[in-house]
């Protein structure tokens, strides 16, 4: 009998979380055909909401934490290769598979590759064609490197193609950040959240805001403030902040503006569980998330996105998510557009039906093979 295949997984923050999850979940039907190995980098900003996030999606706490932390991009880069590489080395295992497009995977995909051990991609070929964004360096590196391509929409595939990428290591499987959402939905629904905060039953909207190119500029954090307290004029918003978020107000003097705000409720940073059950009762998103566009579509909530450009065209293709970019006056006027209108209707893409996870180990278990030793 052959060793099971040993996979070394990654996850380095908390958009991570969400996609490992029913990929973990998956490996456990397969007790005898693969170890699997669940390595946290430690990039994430807060261990404890780290944990809740575990709990929330009903996996185990991580094997291995590399406990890296906060730093800038070649800090933390750097960090999570040397510490990533001494664990590589001491557990040898047949297959790396890292998740998005964060710097723990870009990180981990070129150690891997360094040392020859085969790398797996899931949410691959995804482009914003910015790369004054860090996370489109890290998803064309990552990519680059990687023998397995798992994308969850077409237009990656041709993406990858263009990019000289053979067809015969890209599988379209779907999305796994879906599979975790249907699989909870029944909980998230059932979580009653948005009462705790007293949401009740008006129309409310919901608030994300993190990317430096909206939150590090005081002139345009100052304007999407302006807009948000323009909105809630006309119905309550909910704000979770982002601790990038929250320094950038307290910095520029913004912090107190906003509290201020009687139809603004702001909270800390919500887990999985909470930050769902209030966003799928939410009339309008409001975001700047990679992530919600796509939570969205599924949902069949009206998303407007605070950027000029989207890895994830298939939300606006085929979801209900709209680019506006971060004009105040064109946010206010979809804003209210959607508000007296209801906003524009989508439909699920394909393949995002709780079966991607499904898909991508059936592919590992066909595609790597493990020594005998």
């Amino acid at each position: 009998m052959s060793n099971p295949l040993h996979i070394v997984n990654v996850v380095g923050a908390r958009p991570n979380f969400m996609k490992i999850a029913p990929i973990m979940n998956e490996y456990a039907k397969h007790p005898t055909a693969i170890k699997a190995t669940l390595l946290h980098t430690g990039q994430h900003y807060d261990d404890a909401m780290s944990r809740v996030f575990f709990s929330d999606l009903g996996i185990p706490q991580p094997d291995i934490n590399l406990g890296v932390g906060s730093g800038s991009h070649g800090v933390q880069t750097a960090l999570v290769m040397i510490r990533f590489e001494e664990e590589l080395l001491r557990l040898r295992p047949h297959l790396v598979l890292v998740v998005g497009d964060v710097n723990s995977t870009m990180a981990c995909a070129i150690v891997a590759s360094k040392l020859n051990i085969p790398v797996a991609h899931v949410e691959a070929g995804l482009r914003s064609f910015d790369r004054a964004m860090p996370e489109e360096i890290n998803r064309i590196v990552t990519d680059r490197l990687a023998d397995l391509l798992f994308t969850t929409s077409e237009d990656a595939d041709r993406n990858l193609v263009q990019e000289g990428i053979s067809l015969d290591r890209v599988f379209f499987v779907g999305n796994t950040m879906i599979d975790s959402l249907l699989s909870l939905r029944p909980i998230f629904e059932a979580a009653g959240t948005k009462a705790k905060f007293g949401l009740n039953n008006e129309r409310f909207g919901f608030v994300t805001l993190h990317r430096p190119s909206n939150v590090d500029d005081r002139l345009t954090l100052t304007g999407i403030c302006s807009v948000i307290e323009r909105i809630q004029q006309s119905t309550k918003l909910f704000w979770p902040l982002h601790p990038r978020t929250k320094n950038r107000l307290v910095e520029h003097d913004l912090l107190p503006v906003v509290k201020e705000m009687k139809n603004v409720i702001l909270t800390e940073p919500l887990s999985y569980i909470d930050s769902m059950s209030i966003m799928t009762s939410a009339s309008i998103v409001l975001t700047d998330s990679g992530g919600i566009q796509e939570e969205t579509t599924v949902l069949g909530i009206p998303c407007l996105t605070l950027r000029n450009n989207t890895e994830r065209p298939v939300t606006i293709t085929e979801g209900t998510n709209e680019l506006v970019g971060n004009s105040p006056e064109v946010i206010y006027e979809r804003a209210m557009d959607i508000l007296r209108n209801g906003g524009k209707h989508g439909r699920i893409p394909k393949l995002w039906d709780g079966k991607a996870a499904e898909r991508i180990v059936s592919v590992i278990l066909e595609r790597i093979h493990c020594d005998t030793n």
